[in-house]
């Protein structure tokens, strides 16, 4: 199972006291680096939130951010009507002892403490409707990881089946090659009229052809093919496996490419170069 370690997710939803909406990016990063933000008052969320993401996502850099947006009449003032009539009370009689005749002014009695208090919103639903909010955004964003998880995964299949096809070129062709190499130097020899030592011929043979020679090479794309095959398959986080088997395979195509002596498998180790640095790009964004 192939995921992607870049992708977003978004989920909002609307309560009586406000709007609450959370936001979960990420992009690639070698380990798990992840990043909460969230209001205060439910910042007791964030262990909850993390321990989370730790089960699911192994690798990438999260931003996770949770909004709430209260309603103005959400945590409006109300007046306490005891509490003004006291008020109103001891101002009277302050003023009674002051020997003063004026009444008690309204802006008076609004600034008394606890003549005006306070509407206090019960946060524990809002923590539930958040946590549940959560699960949604998440279950979102793990599900686009994994679209585009397996479009990578297609496309590095795709590669695969190239590079493969590739390979068996380049054997199929190697004895013709090889045959050259002997015709072309039997030619110089020709040309300068040299009559030839049949053993010291043979040995200048056989270096040119050991020289030439890319069976190993070969075997071993063959193998980190079937190898890739298998690790595409693994149901776990493969990033890390699958980036050091596009240096192994890039070792390989620069030892094919400087053993070539011919255009055509000059040509062949370029393209090989090109599709192992195509799927190299795409296995950097993979968990």
């Amino acid at each position: 199972m192939l995921s992607s370690m870049t992708a977003f997710g978004r989920h909002e939803i609307a309560l009586e006291s406000g709007t609450l909406s959370w936001e979960l990016r990420a992009v690639n990063h070698r380990y798990l680096d992840v990043s909460v933000r969230m209001p205060e008052e439910l910042r007791t969320l964030e262990p909850t939130v993390r321990a989370k993401l730790a089960k699911v996502v192994s690798r990438g850099k999260l931003e996770c951010n949770l909004r709430y947006n209260r309603h103005e009449n959400a945590s409006a003032a109300t007046l306490n009507l005891d509490a003004a009539r006291e008020a109103a009370t001891a101002i009277s009689a302050l003023n009674a002892m002051l020997e003063k005749n004026s009444e008690p002014l309204v802006s008076d009695l609004l600034q008394w403490p606890g003549v005006m208090q306070q509407s206090s919103t019960d946060i524990t639903p809002i923590r539930d409707a958040a946590l549940a909010l959560f699960d949604e955004t998440l279950t979102d964003f793990l599900s686009t990881r994994q679209r585009e998880g397996d479009a990578t995964g297609q496309m590095l299949r795709d590669r695969c089946r190239a590079i493969a096809e590739i390979v068996e070129q380049v054997a199929l062709s190697r004895p013709a090659v090889i045959e050259r190499q002997k015709q072309k130097l039997a030619d110089k020899l020709a040309e300068l009229g040299a009559e030839p030592d049949g053993a010291r011929l043979e040995q200048e043979l056989v270096y040119a052809a050991q020289r030439l020679d890319i069976d190993e090479e070969l075997d071993r794309l063959r193998a980190h093919l079937v190898e890739m095959d298998k690790v595409l398959a693994r149901k776990e986080p493969v990033g890390r496996r699958l980036d050091f088997l596009m240096q192994e395979f890039n070792r390989e195509a620069n030892t094919l490419g400087s053993k070539s002596n011919d255009a055509s498998t000059t040509q062949w180790a370029v393209d090989l170069k090109v599709l192992i640095e195509q799927m190299r790009e795409q296995v950097q964004n993979l968990e």
